[in-house]
């Protein structure tokens, strides 16, 4: 085999990796949404009360970051939850800039109903491999990632 024909083939198999990652991606982000939105939530404001139901009250800047939405949407999606009940804006005593985000006893109360039946539709959803080939996946697509974000 000569070096283009070796180089090609590695060029060709990066290609179909690429293509096989981002329709699976798409194909389990669907089934996800589908399953939030069962609850009477989109992905983001699910992403938003989970932060909050699972770490606590957070900086409202802060939480674009922690679940990779740009931080112009996030006074958006805070809103929307502010307005169904599900958090409420806390100042900082210390720095007046610093607002938190706050998961209220309504919000608190829906996602101890809905998380568990979240995760058992996540594991669901991943059922179509084994759960050493979920390890396996977790640790090369870390390697992945970190590689990438590495360039």
């Amino acid at each position: 085999m000569t070096y283009e024909t070796e180089n090609k083939q590695e060029h060709d198999l990066s290609l179909k990796l690429f293509i096989v990652l981002t329709r699976a991606v798409e194909s389990v982000r669907k089934q996800v949404e589908k399953d939030v939105r069962s609850h009477g939530l989109n992905l983001t404001e699910f992403a938003v009360l989970e932060l909050l139901f699972n770490k606590g009250e957070q900086p409202i800047q802060k939480i674009g970051s922690k679940v990779l939405l740009a931080s112009s949407s996030i006074t958006y999606v805070v809103d929307k939850l502010e307005k169904k009940g599900y958090l409420t804006r806390k100042p900082c005593p210390n720095d007046r800039r610093i607002t938190f985000a706050v998961i209220t006893k309504s919000g608190k109360t829906l996602m101890e109903e809905i998380f568990p039946k979240h995760v058992e539709a996540l594991h669901n959803i991943m059922g179509g491999i084994t759960s050493e080939e979920k390890s396996i996946l977790i640790e090369k697509l870390k390697q992945l990632g970190l590689y990438a974000e590495s360039l």
